[in-house]
């Protein structure tokens, strides 16, 4: 009997374990690769197959250690740190998991490193940043609108849905933005975002590693890329830490229960990000504006846990490298944990001091925006090491400034003020200026669809210190209203698909209004961009006086005078401005190229910007 039973449970081990070694597979390893030479010599692998924690890993390969084994919760996921000597050469080496009753092989490659020119130039005051929302921009393969793998497909009738656009619609028309003057384009995501619906926004990422396939493939982005900078456009790509999207497979089938912050029931972030420098918060109200999640379709990725940590750094390092970028623009930068972003931006510019990080801090204050800028001396003793900040505080005033009667603190004082709290900023030349984005009014509705006041804004934008971004239509003065839904401020390109009636890229069907007004912003783009001085230059301003605000971008080799007039046409004496102007003797009026020999006096237009070339 007793042989009997020994005989049985060897039996069901046997079968138990062919069973189980049948349901053992390796369904991802990311990072897919690697690159030898790389400043910090760690890389953690995430394994993720059927039970693959039933496996023992091993490797062999010359300058290569597996460091630690990690198991985690989930019985389908392996951490595996590995150290990657300085001296190690490219090449590939097999990853063995050894399971019950079979082994699994794994093919893992270690590259050289990129070495393409340019190479990750970031973007300064010298540039100016076309923002360019892919799927609403052109649709250059329309056979793409309806992936085979996509749950959503095209419905350019829904203002909610998928349109088209793609990356062969966005390398068809790089000249059109070359022309115009910009020197570097911010996409919005391009990775795959494979929800029911909404995913057209592109920030419920599903998969970190893979472009969308209704944009196209990773081997199209790189050409893109490649594209981009032979047209003289740098790239900058927008990263997501904050969340993910519900069908990403590391959220579908966790690897812990504290990959994303759980909550009883759903709990909304309070969006309220002054609570980080706020000395009096509530650690409840702190708690929901770190934990709570951005949306119902986007779970808050717990960033404190260092798997997450690790897997969310070296995504962003992988993109750089792997796409030769130039900068990264950090979506919801102050949500996550933030000494994690700390140290993820640390990281980064140590890997790639050339590079540029903008994040999002969507924050009304001068105050509140400085805290997240490097260097900013908290009295917390918080470094976001983050190099550059959005400057939401000057936007509003802005959109006040052009829209408002003058006053003690109203109209042309809105910026003054602004621009006299930039002692808060470490460095106030590197933060992101715009008049609007992709989640924002546009600035034509915003500015009561006054072409006078669009010129005068625009002017300030691209003559003030700052890098001025500019989003796509703003250039023709698209319009739209964001309580109107975001659609109506994302809408598609005129001419980016077949049978358009309008063609901004052309100018066929634009009104005489649209035309004018990108032919001026056009003219001054490419001024700012050959001229130094609106790149570097001092900038002094004078108080505003009866609505007219001057101020000066120079240097010891020359200056630029702005004039805003923000009332009525009226003349101008010059002579309080002389601390500057009275070094010069002469002018040419940078947009219409007349010369003016007086300048003790200047004519203003009503509602006008003058931007003036001095001369010695």
């Amino acid at each position: 009997m007793k042989t009997l039973q020994v005989l049985l449970i060897v039996a069901l081990m046997i079968t138990f374990g062919k069973v189980h070694a049948q349901n053992i597979e390796i369904k991802k390893v990311e990072p897919q690769f690697w690159w030898v030479g790389m400043k910090n010599t760690n890389l953690q692998l995430v394994v993720y197959g059927s039970n693959i924690q039933n496996t023992t890993p091993s490797l062999n390969y010359s300058g290569v250690k597996l460091l630690k084994v990690n198991k985690v919760e989930n019985p389908n996921y392996l951490f595996l740190d590995l150290e990657i000597s300085p001296k190690t050469k490219p090449g590939k080496f097999e990853i063995e998991f050894k399971g019950i009753t079979e082994n699994l092989k794994y093919t893992y490659e270690l590259k050289a490193r990129n070495s393409k020119t340019p190479r990750h130039q970031g973007f300064s005051p010298a540039d100016v940043v076309y923002l360019l929302l892919p799927d609403r921009f052109a649709n250059g393969d329309p056979e793409l609108d309806n992936h085979v793998e996509t749950l959503e497909k095209a419905d350019r009738n829904n203002q909610h849905g998928r349109h088209g656009g793609d990356i062969k619609g966005i390398t068809s028309n790089l000249q059109y933005i070359a022309d115009m003057g910009f020197t570097a384009i911010w996409f919005n995501p391009l990775l795959e975002n494979n929800m029911p619906s909404v995913s057209y926004h592109g920030y419920a990422i599903t998969d970190f590693y893979k472009i969308d396939p209704r944009f196209g493939t990773n081997d199209d982005y790189l050409n893109m890329v490649d594209q981009c900078h032979n047209s003289g456009l740098k790239v900058i790509m927008d990263m997501i830490f904050n969340h993910a999207g519900t069908n990403n497979y590391l959220i579908k089938d966790m690897p812990m229960k504290d990959w994303v912050h759980q909550h009883a029931n759903f709990t909304r972030s309070n969006y309220r990000s002054e609570l980080h420098s706020d000395p009096y918060r509530s650690q409840a109200d702190f708690a929901i504006q770190e934990k709570g999640w951005f949306d119902v379709t986007m779970p808050d990725l717990n960033q404190s846990n260092p798997f997450v940590e690790n897997y969310l750094t070296q995504n962003s390092i992988w993109w750089v490298e792997y796409a030769n970028l130039d900068g990264i623009r950090m979506d919801t930068y102050p949500y996550p944990e933030k000494n994690m972003m700390a140290r993820w931006a640390k990281r980064m510019m140590e890997e790639y001091p050339t590079l540029n990080i903008v994040g999002e801090s969507w924050l009304q204050k001068e105050a509140h925006t400085a805290y997240w800028q490097k260097d900013f001396p908290s009295k917390d003793g918080y470094n976001s090491y983050l190099p550059c900040v959005t400057d939401f505080p000057l936007h509003g005033a802005m959109m006040r400034a052009f829209n408002e009667g003058e006053g003690w603190t109203d109209g042309m004082m809105k910026l003054y003020y602004t621009l006299s709290q930039d002692f808060l900023y470490p460095n106030p030349s590197n933060l992101l200026t715009f008049l609007d984005n992709h989640d924002l009014s546009r600035a034509y509705s915003s500015l009561n669809y006054n072409p006078n006041s669009m010129r005068m804004a625009l002017g300030f934008l691209l003559t003030t210190r700052g890098i001025p971004q500019i989003y796509y239509g703003t250039e023709f003065l698209m319009d739209g209203l964001e309580n109107e839904g975001h659609g109506t401020i994302r809408k598609d390109f005129p001419g980016g698909w077949e049978g358009d009636k309008k063609n901004a890229f052309t100018g066929k069907g634009l009104s005489q209004e649209e035309k004018d007004f990108q032919a001026f912003t056009k003219k001054l783009l490419n001024y700012r961009k050959n001229q130094p001085l609106l790149h570097s230059g001092n900038l002094t301003q004078f108080l505003p006086d009866n609505g007219v605000y001057v101020y000066f971008r120079h240097n010891d080799q020359g200056a630029v005078m702005v004039v805003l007039n923000n009332k009525y046409q009226q003349s101008v004496t010059t002579a309080r401005y002389n601390e500057i102007l009275g070094k010069y003797k002469s002018a040419t009026d940078v947009m219409t190229g007349a010369e003016i020999k007086d300048l003790s006096k200047l004519d203003l237009l009503p509602k006008s910007i003058l931007i003036l070339e001095l001369k010695k």
